[in-house]
């Protein structure tokens, strides 16, 4: 018998942004450290201590120069959702890696009975998104809190990439899939991908708005993703069949 959020307790925290968005008082080391028991006991990976989340933050931030910006490249919810302090936020690409649903989701926007899938860059390709400029007087605080919420179960490699804005080219730090993760699915067809995202749904929401919100995120930017187009168009079916099934049945 599969167990449900609801057999547990309750989670530790709610976003307490607009619209069910995160903010960054949501990332504290006290709230992670609640929502790190609530994995184990669903038997999710082990989500990294507070010293192993420095160590990995220490790690990437010694290339980074002093007094300078921060660029961080997101491609999913770090979009539409960053819940840090930036300074500017600006259309850009990057070549090398590209966009994949291939991280297994147990909560927040799926339960562990109802699991979905999370956006990763993996090797190969090109990724367009949009990179956010850290001011320099913050980007201590904005980094730990970006660890926090990125380096919850150490599923993502932190990554130097060049950042393309189309005007310059600029350094940043993005986050890309952990092949070596057991949160990695690298075999899932179009059609599995789909039907995980339109039915799994959490305490954030649903698989699906976190698809539809970055879709829209790109659209808004100007650029398109056929491969976040075909998996649209899939779920966009899925959830349409359900609900004409459920109107008919009521």
């Amino acid at each position: 018998m599969s167990q449900k959020l609801s057999d547990k307790a309750p989670p530790p925290f709610a976003p307490s942004g607009p619209e069910g968005l995160l903010a960054r008082n949501d990332f504290t080391p006290e709230r992670i450290a609640a929502y790190a028991q609530l994995a184990k006991q669903f038997g999710d990976a082990n989500f990294l201590s507070e010293e192993e989340r420095e160590t990995s933050r220490a790690e990437i931030m010694a290339q980074h120069v002093p007094g300078a910006d921060l660029w961080v490249f997101g491609y999913g919810s770090l979009m539409w959702n960053p819940a840090i302090k930036v300074d500017e936020s600006l259309p850009a690409h990057v070549d090398g890696f590209s966009r994949s649903f291939c991280m297994r989701l147990m909560f927040g926007r799926a339960m562990p009975d109802n699991p979905g899938l999370m956006l990763c860059l993996v090797p190969g390709g090109a990724c367009a998104g949009i990179a956010h400029r850290i001011a320099p007087d913050h980007v201590e605080s904005e980094s730990k809190i970006l660890w926090m919420r990125e380096m919850l179960s150490g599923a993502y490699t932190p990554t130097w990439v060049d950042i393309d804005l189309g005007a310059r080219h600029v350094r940043g730090v993005t986050f890309v899939m952990n092949t070596a993760h057991p949160r990695y699915l690298p075999d899932l067809d179009h059609d599995e991908k789909a039907k995980r995202i339109a039915k799994a749904e959490g305490h954030l929401g649903t698989n699906r708005d976190y698809l539809f919100r970055t879709v829209a995120a790109l659209a808004g930017a100007g650029v398109r993703d056929t491969y976040l187009d075909d998996i649209h168009a899939r779920v966009r079916v899925l959830v349409e069949a359900s609900s004409t099934s459920q109107g008919a049945s009521t």
